[in-house]
């Protein structure tokens, strides 16, 4: 069946050889994804999900027991006082959006202590000029790097101890840039570093990609607030969209008026018919995220044998499903993500090109044959067009579709 997708032998038998190097990663991730099942279910058991809470609302969507059912799954999984998921969000972008206007006010300090945050925030907070920027209502903003892909763990105490930070935004995932992913360890530390000095500033944690790869979720370990996508990891390929914000009870509430209107919060907000395919996707979440993280251990795997620079390596401990490879070139950039998009269930025969994608300063190239537009569950891959060409590869609804998609593009790559 490979020669019929143009797989020659040679890339099949690297494949074969890598997927028995790879045997005992594959282990860990089941047991985890075996864990984080037993998690969602029994959220579900104990909130006791019946086919009532599919029922759909229209409207201002007043008492839609799924959508208050949904929340407290959510609250429960995560281990949070509340939570607000809403198909109003439109992408993660838009609930940190939501979460940081809820939050600060003017003459407020945000402090983003892992560094310049994804490039769709720079909007948003004021990096880069907007009128509807946070910057636009005087709410200030610092930076603190990461050292040897760890916290300034220094730098933060002596920042907070010098003047007044009223929330520390913490992105674990890389976005776009060559850093390694945040661990929930790493994390852990940090919360308690800052705990010492201040233990009233806002820890905000932008989840999306990490949920569910490890046992483990933020506010477990002392965030106040955990935000990300339901295209992401924990909508399961099933979810069409929205995002979910998960934390304290106070803060929820802010930003669930600041979602719709202030006196009116999180009561309203029609379904539309969504809940099942939210609570369908979180059920199949475990396994679609373990499956995600099958296809980038096999790519990093394969694509480091061939001499590529890829991060995570293979066995190293992952915090998302994110797989970096680094390219030199932008030719073999744009080629490897081809053969990602030739491989793909949806518009296999697109051929992707660089192009200016809103909210980007570079041009991005994506490749998304994706059921759901913007999906990054499904496999996908994509980059920004500058140096050192860098892929940023996600996803993957089942092992075996992924798996056909990584030696589809490394066919490609190999061709050229």
């Amino acid at each position: 069946m490979y020669e019929q997708f143009g797989i020659s032998e040679k890339i099949e038998k690297l494949c074969t050889k890598s997927e028995q190097d790879v045997e005992n990663v594959f282990k860990q991730i089941d047991n985890t994804c075996e864990y984080n099942s037993l998690k969602v279910l029994k959220a579900f058991q104990n909130n006791n999900i019946s086919d009532i809470h599919f029922n759909s609302t229209t409207g201002y969507g007043y008492s839609d027991i799924g959508r208050e059912a949904i929340e407290k799954v959510y609250s429960q999984i995560f281990k949070a006082e509340d939570s607000l998921v809403r198909s109003q969000f439109i992408s993660g972008t838009h609930a940190l959006t939501v979460a940081l206007f809820a939050f600060l006010r003017p003459g407020d300090t945000m402090l983003s202590i892992t560094g310049l945050p994804y490039d769709t925030l720079h909007e948003v907070i004021g990096i880069k000029e907007n009128p509807s920027s946070l910057k636009s209502y005087n709410i200030n903003y610092d930076q603190i790097d990461l050292v040897n892909n760890d916290f300034d763990y220094e730098k933060i105490q002596k920042r907070l101890k010098e003047s007044k930070v009223k929330l520390i935004e913490i992105q674990r995932s890389k976005g776009y840039s060559t850093r390694k992913s945040i661990t929930i360890e790493q994390l852990e530390k940090v919360i308690k570093i800052i705990r010492e000095v201040d233990k009233e500033v806002i820890i905000m944690v932008d989840n999306c990609y990490c949920e569910f790869v490890g046992k483990v979720e933020p506010i477990e370990v002392g965030a106040d607030i955990a935000v990300g996508s339901l295209i992401k990891n924990l909508g399961g390929g099933i979810a069409p969209n929205g995002a979910y914000i998960v934390g304290r009870k106070d803060l929820i509430e802010l930003a669930g008026e600041r979602l719709t209107a202030p006196g009116e919060g999180k009561e309203v907000g029609p379904t539309l018919g969504i809940n099942k395919s939210i609570l369908q996707g979180l059920f199949f979440a475990p396994n679609i995220v373990a499956s995600s993280l099958k296809t980038a251990v096999l790519a990093s795997k394969m694509l480091e044998t061939l001499g590529y620079k890829t991060e995570p390596k293979y066995d190293a401990k992952r915090a998302d499903i994110v797989q970096t490879i680094e390219f030199g070139a932008p030719k073999k950039l744009i080629k490897y993500c081809q053969g990602i998009q030739m491989g793909s269930p949806i518009e296999s025969s697109s051929v992707p090109e660089p192009w200016d994608m809103p909210g980007y300063t570079d041009k991005v190239i994506m490749a998304a044959g994706a059921f759901t537009q913007g999906s990054s569950i499904e496999l996908s891959c994509d980059g920004p067009i500058r140096p050192p060409y860098v892929a940023f590869m996600q996803g993957g609804l089942t092992y075996q579709y992924g798996k056909l998609g990584i030696l589809k593009a490394i066919q490609m790559l190999e061709e050229q």
